[in-house]
């Protein structure tokens, strides 16, 4: 009998564990080295040297960018952030849209174009040129000690211009703004 119960009394914590505490679902990871089209993913590594170009690509999720590695986003709808740290170059333009942000740290070349970003551009510490032209963001953009170059141009930003310790400093104008121009960008 008491083994009975035991069975029992396990089954019945088993069927409750499932309960309260629901199977975890993993998104799926695509690494991308060359190009992915018009199709839907989860998320998308590009791995370490490697090259992927996203042509009309819907992510669900994040695009992370690996050390050396480069990104072209072309009309692209990606539901999470782009994170690039030590990218080789990062391109996102012809109305691609980011539902978070855009960050591309301790890399060489950034060009942010026509690009719909309901959150925050980040420039930092890159080394070599930086493009923000014609974009729409809907939090801040920041940009600092950058040493390549950076240019901003006719943006509408409903956040923050900032702009610190880059060199050469930043070169714009054209640029509305909601929140303050400061520093380096008080001018553009």
């Amino acid at each position: 009998m008491t083994k009975l119960i035991s069975s029992f009394t396990l089954a019945a914590i088993s069927a409750s564990a499932c309960l309260v505490f629901p199977q975890v679902v993993v998104a799926e990871e695509i690494t991308c080295q060359g190009s992915i089209g018009a199709i839907t993913v989860d998320n998308i590594k590009v791995p370490q040297g490697a090259t992927c170009s996203l042509r009309g690509t819907t992510v669900k999720g994040n695009v992370v960018v690996n050390s050396r590695a480069t990104l072209m986003a072309i009309g692209a709808s990606i539901n999470g952030s782009i994170q690039a740290e030590g990218a080789a170059f990062v391109d996102v333009n012809s109305n691609t849209t980011v539902g978070g942000s855009i960050q591309v740290v301790q890399g060489q070349r950034a060009r942010i174009v026509n690009t719909r970003i309901n959150a925050d551009l980040q420039y930092n510490s890159n080394r070599g040129t930086l493009v923000a032209n014609n974009n729409q963001i809907g939090g801040s953009l920041q940009a600092f000690q950058n040493t390549g170059g950076l240019t901003i141009r006719q943006n509408r930003i409903n956040g923050n211009l900032q702009c610190k310790e880059n060199i050469p400093a930043p070169v714009g104008g054209g640029n509305i703004v909601n929140g303050n121009k400061e520093d380096q960008c008080a001018q553009f």
